[in-house]
């Protein structure tokens, strides 16, 4: 799959094929284990984190581990953003497991412009907690990563083309499985502690599943797409809360503003530049969204922050 917006179509046909695998897709046929273990396959190149540490992919970051990479670039205003935002969930879902029973680890697609500083300040804006690494190097050892992942297009043409899927895997068993970052964060938890687990886990994170049957469909968007960075009448996150915003925007704008905002970012337009500097200078990401998607989105953000105003009357 692709960060950019050139072949909608195709991008959806790739995502539509995905989400209707159950569980995860085996990366490489039906006996991983046989294909993708030990130094003999990976490389043992090295990459540097945030902090301008030199790690050897195999035998520092995934030797042993179960792991979450993922690749992404910093001055991406596409879906990496997002990609981060729906990670950072899951960093919270995992607690102490991070660093401990799964190592999680983003490397950059953009070497040149994409230095340890660089992947420290991005941390910094999306509050990325210890435990989370950042990775950059040279980048023919990175594109041989993401080809020993299956993470590499052959036709890629620019920064944007990169695959934005996360691949979960266990070294030591030699199992690798895709998500997309469409998935419910529970979902990436659920994988990394449950299947790719060798041993039961005493103390599993407490969450509340969202996998609820017969949701409508805003709600689903809200939830896949948008809940990484927002909420609706419980406060800021990364981006604001959305109480309200429906009776705040034009709809004209609110319907662009959720199905291209990084045009209307590159346009400068003066309301999103506001609240692109108002956020962190975080940009909201093109989520991929067709008219009807955002009009649903949009009913659903509206019932939702009625259903808020009336609790909070009702409320002592």
């Amino acid at each position: 799959m692709s960060c950019t917006q050139v072949t909608t179509k195709k991008y959806w046909g790739a995502i539509a094929f995905q989400l209707l695998l159950v569980g995860t897709l085996l990366l490489w046929g039906s006996h991983p284990a046989n294909a993708v273990r030990g130094g003999k396959y990976f490389p043992n190149v090295p990459l540097i984190n945030q902090d301008g540490e030199i790690l050897h992919f195999y035998d520092d970051i995934i030797k042993g581990k179960v792991v979450s990479i993922n690749f992404m670039f910093t001055s991406c205003g596409d879906a990496c953003p997002l990609e981060t935002a729906k990670l950072r969930q899951v960093q919270d879902l995992l607690g102490d497991h991070v660093g401990k029973n799964v190592y999680m680890y983003s490397i950059t697609v953009d070497p040149d412009r994409d230095t340890p500083a660089a992947l420290k300040a991005y941390m910094k804006k999306f509050k990325v907690r210890p435990g989370w690494q950042f990775l950059t190097g040279k980048k023919e050892d990175i594109d041989l990563i993401r080809k020993k992942l299956a993470m590499y297009r052959e036709d890629e043409q620019e920064l944007g083309d990169h695959a934005i899927n996360f691949v979960l895997g266990n070294e030591a068993t030699g199992q690798w499985l895709k998500r997309t970052p469409f998935d419910l964060p529970e979902t990436i938890v659920a994988v990394l502690l449950g299947r790719l687990q060798t041993r039961s886990l005493a103390a599993l994170p407490a969450y509340s599943a969202q996998t609820l049957p017969a949701v409508r469909t805003g709600a689903d968007l809200f939830n896949t797409r948008c809940v990484s960075c927002h909420t609706i009448g419980q406060g800021d996150k990364l981006g604001p809360d959305l109480l309200g915003v429906v009776s705040k925007r034009e709809r004209a704008w609110l319907v662009r503003w959720l199905m291209e905002p990084d045009v209307m970012l590159a346009e400068k337009d003066p309301l999103a530049i506001a609240l692109y500097n108002q956020y962190n200078k975080l940009p909201m990401p093109n989520m991929r969204l067709q008219h009807q998607d955002a009009l649903d989105l949009i009913e659903y953000m509206q019932v939702e922050s009625k259903q808020v105003k009336v609790q909070a009357a009702n409320s002592p």
